[in-house]
């Protein structure tokens, strides 16, 4: 059973479609890249899934328990890199979820713990958030998504920013994460690196997309034609 399923999904904005009779499914263990060009409803997508905003018609079904466990990474645009918190405060209010008060209790803070040292950055715990490169900080925010989560990641754009080392370490990381059983959605601009490392592939155009395994993508005429020339900088 799949533990996301979008049936028929339908959402615009002053009566312009974005997403339009949109279906997929998302299985344990997938690791699904959504791709296209701007404007096409990626970023629509993502608020649906998180619960941000609702669809005009049909709708997203959660295996159970499930809707209130993803882990999200926004865009690196999006984060404020600046603020005077620790590495640690920072994974750490990931556990928060639905709590009104920042009150850790020893799980959780076992819970930072355990992703801090899986995420390889328990060495710099102390270390004030805005101090870090951008890769440290991708790492530290994917150790606070874990803590977030029961089992899915939600990555958007996640290397925006990134330098080639660091761009290549973070895909190092999600592999590792994705074999360990973790499922992952990443929105990306990267086809290549989307067929490389995706096992599954949302390609949303203007009025159609496409939903599939990478293989078949990579053998469509859409996946070809967004595939010549391009390789993954992996």
């Amino acid at each position: 059973m799949p533990i996301i399923e979008v049936k028929n999904l339908y959402k615009s904005y002053s009566r312009r479609a974005v997403l339009r009779d949109l279906n997929l499914s998302v299985e344990e263990g997938d690791h699904l890249y959504i791709v296209g060009e701007n404007g096409t409803g990626k970023s629509t997508l993502i608020k649906l899934l998180l619960g941000l905003i609702e669809p005009d018609s049909g709708e997203i079904v959660f295996s159970k328990n499930r809707k209130t466990k993803i882990g999200y990474l926004p865009q690196q645009t999006e984060i404020q890199t600046d603020f005077p918190a620790s590495v640690r405060e920072v994974v750490l209010s990931g556990t928060l979820g639905g709590k009104r008060l920042p009150l850790y209790t020893a799980r959780d803070k076992k819970l930072a713990r355990d992703m801090m040292e899986k995420l390889n950055v328990s060495d710099i715990e102390r270390r004030s958030f805005r101090e870090l490169s951008g890769g440290q900080q991708q790492r530290v925010l994917l150790a606070r998504a874990l803590c977030a989560t029961g089992g899915i990641l939600l990555l958007d754009e996640p290397i925006t920013g990134l330098d080639p080392v660091a761009t290549a370490e973070f895909y190092r990381l999600t592999e590792q994460l994705h074999s360990e059983g973790v499922t992952i959605i990443t929105v990306s601009h990267d086809v290549s690196c989307a067929v490389h490392y995706g096992n599954k592939i949302l390609h949303l155009g203007h009025g159609e997309y496409f939903f599939g395994s990478s293989h078949e993508y990579a053998h469509s005429a859409l996946g070809k034609a967004m595939l010549a020339g391009g390789h993954c900088h992996d």
